[in-house]
C-alpha cells in the first residue's frame, strides 16, 4: 500500500527557513523516528543513518515569461 501525503503552499522566506530547520532537526536530534510536518498533518517516519540525497536546481531566463528558478530536494531511503 502506498500512503503519499502531500501540501503545496505559498510561505514567505521567513516560513520556510522555519521549516527547513524544523526538517534539520527531526534528522538532528539522533533518533529513529522522525516527525515531518506536512501541511496541516504530521508524518512519522523512520530513517536510518545512512539516506539518499538528490538535489535538483533549475534556472530559466525567458523574455516572454520572465526568469524562473526552482531548488528540488529528495532525500530516500529504504526501512
Amino acid at each position: 500500500m502506498v500512503q503519499r501525503t502531500t501540501a503545496d503552499e505559498r510561505r514567505s522566506r521567513a516560513d520556510v527557513e522555519t521549516y527547513l530547520r524544523t526538517l534539520a532537526d527531526a534528522f538532528g536530534d539522533g533518533e529513529d523516528d522522525l516527525r515531518i510536518p506536512v501541511g496541516n498533518k504530521t508524518v512519522d517516519l523512520s530513517a536510518p543513518e545512512d539516506l539518499g540525497l538528490s538535489v535538483d536546481v533549475v534556472e530559466r531566463s525567458s523574455r516572454l515569461r520572465g526568469d524562473y528558478e526552482k531548488i528540488e530536494l529528495e532525500l530516500a531511503w529504504k526501512r
